[in-house]
């Protein structure tokens, strides 16, 4: 019997050495498995990272040249403004070159009008707009009082009474406030 007993656990033993061996396998297929993934998921993580460093640096260039355009924007806006206001300049030195040697003093007059009227055609095509503070009710957001006098009429209290300097909208927007005398 104990032939039959060493087979039976020579078999038995054989098999458990299978299932081990199996059991070696399945574990060493997982470990590949899991292995592979890992690797997979680093790959797409590299991917994923190197997609975003592009699109930072990307944006980061973007923001630089935006920075940069505004600024060169920015200083060179006025460029044609000043363009513009350079052939009164010219205007203004023939007059007074003119003016050594003229002696009717209304030919002087009309040459400053002209040159006057032409520089305001100039700012005005530019979008300056010229306000009309005179005989208006005093607003706060146009106007600055530089001083009160007792009103003229009873219809001119709280109304601009005179105006010390002229002020101007460039585009709706109150470029300088006009300053302005208040009837009280």
């Amino acid at each position: 019997m104990t032939t039959k007993d060493d087979q039976i656990n020579e078999e038995e033993q054989n098999s458990n050495v299978e299932e081990t061996v199996e059991n070696t396998d399945t574990e060493n297929t997982d470990q590949n498995e899991e292995t592979i993934e890992e690797n997979d998921l680093q790959s797409q993580y590299d991917e994923l990272n190197k997609k975003y460093l592009l699109l930072y640096s990307d944006f980061d260039n973007f923001r630089k040249r935006s920075i940069k355009e505004k600024a060169e924007i920015i200083s060179t806006a006025s460029a044609s403004v000043i363009k513009d206001v350079l052939g009164t300049l010219d205007d203004f030195e023939r007059a007074i070159a003119n003016n050594e040697k003229v002696e009717d003093i209304e030919m002087v007059k009309e040459g400053f009008k002209l040159i006057s009227q032409k520089l305001l055609n100039t700012l005005v095509a530019k979008g300056l707009e010229p306000m009309n503070a005179k005989g208006e009710v005093f607003d706060a957001d146009k106007h600055e009082a530089i001083t009160q006098i007792p009103a003229p009429t009873e219809a001119d209290k709280g109304k601009c009474v005179d105006v010390v300097e002229r002020g101007y909208n460039l585009k709706g927007h109150v470029l300088r406030y006009a300053k302005v005398v208040v009837g009280q």
